[in-house]
This record gives structure tokens, C-alpha cells and sequence, in this order.
């Protein structure tokens, strides 16, 4: 048998395991797929299950343990399939429950769990419950579903409070009462089309656990929970106005009226016993954008298992940044009984590769560079330094595997993707941009569909056009261009995370020093060892044989920007 087909035979082996492992995802390689923008099968410009379907073999060539599949449910669209009008349901424009059935056995047969996004915050105005909620009196139990309150003023012409949404204007939509006349006033956090749950409402509680089961008998294994901080509120008689709200910063620490409450984690409790009805137990990881430390009770046992930690995707490309913000996750997921998450991309932020490319300095002190000064400038390519930004994506991305924990990759990144940054207004999709002209460009730059190939009118996204346009120099990120191709960022990848999964140990890292302080070295319990040269100058390597390096070594010495792991 050739090394080759000995290797392949050693990774289904251990895939096998894993998918049997209680404690696959403590540190798994998880492959975030926004459905809408992966792979169009029927050639209508909307990617598609099928689509997904289509590239398992793809999905299994690259060496991820899960694929985190974004809403997928029937949608209008107020905010890229956030807005779920059936929690229980697959897009038409998407495909079928059957189709899914279809996925989900694909994935499995491949080795590949299945993590199914969950919006809990908020539903669609198109949901059943809402619609018969805006048909009942003031008072129904229709409307006790969501939150409604009568309006301030002489005739309640003022909303209930002057809060704002999230994606700009006020938090506070009026509505038309059967009868015609101006009504009541529903809170939505976000859009006007995502009204709030009542998260009090028994009922409410008991739908959520009917959807957990639901997806989890059909195979799920996990689920991503949308915005997990902000189910439970507290709203007195008389609210406060935003002048009286937690400042930035403070809006974590529970005693904001919608965000990081305590009583959201007796929701999770729930959720947890649901769980671990099945055998293995299904997962779970939060979106909560919360202070540090309020952060493990979302990731505990008792709760959701896991969080995302979002710190080194705000990070500079800086050593000091970089170890500070490991050595405290690493601790903070140890005193939790969790395990760490790593994430650099998603669907909401410029892709790492343009982020790392851009002038230093431009976003807040150690915060990092988000992009966003750059995208409201016009988000031009030839502001950003391409090859700089994916040297340091790639050297970022092969730190992040070699770290015990959870590595998340966003869709394209393991073909070192741009953000397209320069979509014109009349082509742009999120609601952001609309809602926050002139403040927020929106989310569309990494959102817009992956090229197959290097060649055709989507470059083998579809047979059709995409519904965001691609720009010509997707040409020479395709799969396509990079298969097979020695030193492309799709080999790196695929190297990379075969070999995370076979040198995996206990989740722990011991800091080596060096006397230089751009440089960042640790070793894992197995003698697996990463080196990362965050300086411009190239580094003596340490004793031991380089199995993969984010760049060409130098003459045996490491670069910058550049990272290499040794055995």
C-alpha cells in the first residue's frame, strides 16, 4: 500500500472515532458554510443543499470534523437568513427537508459532523406566530409570545423607549391594530422584521425545545446559537431610556435590560437536559459577545458546553496581543470545564487576509484593524497590501491549529480569499448597509459566492450568474487554480489539518521563550511544536524536523510573517 493510501486509510480510522467520541468537538476543526454563497446546484444564483452536498468529497479532502451550517431556513432575507420564519423547515429557494436528510447523510458517511445555526432571539414578521400576533387584540396570548408595550405620548404616538437597533434606527416598531387603527409597539433588537421573543413565555421556551429535538433527531450534532445573550429581558413598567443604559464596555456585567442577563443561562439549562438525551450528547457553542469574564457560564457543562472566544480576531498581528490573549482563554476554558474557540473570519467580519494586509493602527489601540474605516473609504484593493495580509493570514491560521481548543474556519479562507470590498451600492444585500448609510458598509465582502473554478460566469459557484457580483480576480483563488498546486493556500490547509489530526494532544501548550520578542513558541504535550515569526527579520528555528511552514523557510531560518511546526 503507497504512504499516500496508508495516510487516507490512518485519517478514516480516526474519523471514525471521532464521529463515536463524546468529546469530538473539544477540539475539533469546524468549516462554517454560509448556504447562500458555498455552491449553487440548480443554477439559480443562490447556493444551495444540494450544493453542499455536491462538495462533501471537497469538505472531507480539506480534513475539518464539522461542518456549522448558517441559517438555512425559509427566509425574506431582512438580514441574510436570520429572520427564520420556520425554525422547522428548509428554504424552498434552498431545497427540501429530504435534501437536507440527504446532506446530513453525506456529511456523516464522510466522517463529518453537523452543527445547525439557531436564531432564539428573534423570529421573522413572517412567522406564523408574529402574523397571528399582529391579528390579535392587545392583551392575546398570541401577542404575549413577543414583546409588545403601548406606546408613550398623549395617544401613544412615542415608542416605549427611545433605544436604538443594533442595525441603526430605533429599537421600537408601532404596528395596525385589526381594526385599522394606529396599535401597540413590538421591541426588535435588530430589524424590524426580527421581533423579539418573549422569552417568559412558557411557550415560547417549549417551541425551542421542540426545535432542538427536531434537528437533532435528523442528525444534527451540534448547534451554533445565534446572539445566545440576548434571549431574556427586563423590562419594568417604565423603561429606562438609552441615556440610563449600560455604557459600552459595561453592557455585559448583567445589569443591562437585554443583554448578558443571568436568567438567559436557566434557558441553556434546559437546553442542556434535551442534549443530553442523545447519545452522543449533542453540542452546543454561543455567540456572546460579552465581558471575559461573565463569558465560561455560557460555556459550562451545566449550559451550552462552549463559547466563541472572539479575541484573536480583534487582535493586531502581534505577538504580545497574541500570547496574552491565548495564555488567558486557555485558562479561562480550563476553570470553565470547557475548551477554547478559535476564529480569525465568519459572516460578519472582513476576511483576516484583507484585515492583516491594511495599514496598522487604523482601528482602536489593541483592538485591532476591523477593516470597517476601509470599506467606508471605498474598500479598494490597491489599499490593501494582498500579499502581505494573506503571508500573515496563513502564518495566524497555522498558529491557530496548532492551539488546544477548537480552530474555526470561515468558508474561502483556506484559499486565502480577499473581502470584496468595492460592491457597488445598487448590488449590496445586508440590511446594515441600508439602515446605517454612511456609518456601516455592511457584511456583503464576505459573503460573496466561492469560485470553483477560474473560469465561467460564477467561476463554478453555479451555472447561472451569483447573487453577489464576483470581482475578476477570483480567478486566481479558485479551486481550480489552487488544487494540486504546491504551496497554495488550499494545500496548506489540507496539510495542515491532516496532520492537527494526527498530532492532537491533551488540551494543554507550555510556553518555550525566545529572546526575540516577535516571536511566539510553544510546544504541546506529544513534543508537536509551533514557532511564529510575527517581525520582518527571518529566526533561527529549534532543534527538530519542520513538518509544515506557513512560507518557504530561508535558508533553514524561519521569515516573517511566517509560521512552521516541528516534531
Amino acid at each position: 500500500m503507497s504512504t499516500t493510501a496508508t495516510q487516507a486509510t490512518s485519517l478514516d480510522s480516526q474519523r471514525s472515532e471521532r464521529m463515536a467520541d463524546p468529546n469530538w468537538w473539544r477540539q475539533a476543526a469546524v468549516y462554517q458554510i454560509y448556504p447562500r454563497s458555498f455552491s449553487d446546484a440548480n443554477g439559480d444564483g443562490l447556493g444551495d443543499i444540494k450544493g453542499i452536498t455536491a462538495k462533501v468529497p471537497y469538505l472531507k479532502s480539506l480534513g475539518i470534523d464539522a461542518v456549522w451550517l448558517s441559517p438555512f431556513y425559509p427566509s425574506a432575507l431582512a438580514d441574510g437568513g436570520y429572520d427564520v420564519d420556520d425554525y422547522r423547515n428548509v428554504d424552498p429557494k434552498l431545497g427540501t427537508l429530504a435534501d437536507f436528510d440527504e446532506m446530513a447523510t453525506a456529511l456523516h458517511a464522510a466522517g463529518i459532523k453537523l452543527i445547525a445555526d439557531i436564531v432564539p432571539n428573534h423570529s421573522s414578521d413572517q412567522h406564523e406566530w408574529f402574523k397571528e400576533a399582529l391579528a390579535s387584540p392587545k392583551g392575546s396570548a398570541a401577542r404575549e409570545r413577543y414583546i409588545f408595550r403601548d406606546g408613550l405620548g398623549k395617544n401613544g404616538e412615542l415608542p416605549p423607549a427611545d433605544w436604538d437597533s443594533v442595525f441603526g434606527g430605533p429599537a421600537w416598531e408601532r404596528i395596525t391594530e385589526p381594526d385599522g387603527t394606529p396599535g401597540q409597539w413590538y421591541m426588535h433588537i435588530f430589524t424590524k422584521e426580527q421581533p423579539d421573543f418573549n422569552w417568559d413565555n412558557p411557550e415560547v421556551r417549549e417551541d425551542f425545545l421542540k426545535t432542538l429535538r427536531f434537528w437533532s433527531d435528523r442528525g444534527v450534532d451540534g448547534f451554533r446559537i445565534d446572539v445566545a445573550h440576548a434571549l431574556t429581558k427586563h423590562l419594568p413598567e417604565v423603561l429606562p431610556s438609552k441615556a440610563e443604559l449600560p455604557k459600552e464596555g459595561e453592557n455585559s456585567l448583567g445589569a443591562h435590560p437585554f443583554w448578558d442577563r443571568d436568567e438567559v443561562h436557566e434557558v441553556y439549562a434546559e437546553w442542556r437536559k434535551v442534549f443530553n438525551e442523545y447519545n452522543p450528547p449533542r453540542t452546543a457553542v454561543a455567540e456572546a459577545w460579552v465581558h471575559a469574564d461573565r463569558r465560561a457560564r455560557y460555556a459550562s457543562p451545566e449550559g451550552l458546553g462552549q463559547a466563541f472566544n472572539f479575541d484573536l480576531l480583534k487582535a493586531d498581528f502581534d505577538a504580545a496581543q497574541f500570547r496574552t490573549i491565548i495564555t488567558k482563554n486557555l485558562a479561562e476554558a480550563a476553570a470553565s470545564g470547557a475548551s477554547s474557540t478559535w476564529v480569525f473570519s465568519n459572516h460578519d467580519v472582513v476576511r483576516h487576509a484583507t484585515r492583516y494586509g491594511l495599514p496598522q493602527g487604523v482601528g482602536v489601540e489593541g483592538h485591532g484593524q476591523d477593516g470597517k474605516a476601509w470599506l467606508l473609504d471605498g474598500g479598494l484593493a490597491s489599499d490593501v497590501d494582498a500579499e502581505l495580509g494573506l503571508r500573515r493570514a496563513r502564518a495566524a491560521s497555522l498558529l491557530m491549529f496548532a492551539l488546544p481548543g477548537s480552530a474555526y474556519l470561515y468558508q474561502g479562507e483556506e484559499l486565502g480569499l480577499q473581502e470584496v470590498g468595492d460592491i457597488v451600492d445598487s448590488e449590496r444585500q445586508d440590511p446594515a448597509f441600508f439602515r446605517n448609510p454612511g456609518v456601516d458598509i455592511g457584511r456583503d465582502g464576505c459573503r460573496v459566492p466561492l469560485p470553483w473554478t477560474s473560469e465561467g460566469s460564477s467561476f463554478g459557484f453555479g451555472e447561472g450568474h451569483a447573487h453577489l457580483p464576483q470581482p475578476e480576480w477570483f480567478a486566481g483563488y479558485s479551486v481550480e487554480a489552487e488544487e494540486n498546486v504546491p504551496g497554495s493556500t488550499l494545500e496548506l490547509y489540507r496539510k495542515a489539518l491532516g496532520l492537527r489530526s494526527e498530532l492532537q494532544a491533551s488540551e494543554e501548550l507550555e510556553w518555550i521563550p525566545s529572546s526575540n520578542a516577535s516571536v511566539l513558541h510553544f510546544a504541546r504535550p506529544n513534543g508537536w511544536q509551533s514557532v511564529t515569526n510575527f517581525g520582518s527579520e527571518p529566526v533561527a528555528l529549534p532543534a527538530g524536523t519542520v513538518v509544515v511552514s506557513s512560507g518557504p523557510l530561508d535558508g533553514g531560518k524561519l521569515p516573517g510573517n511566517t509560521t512552521a511546526w516541528l516534531v
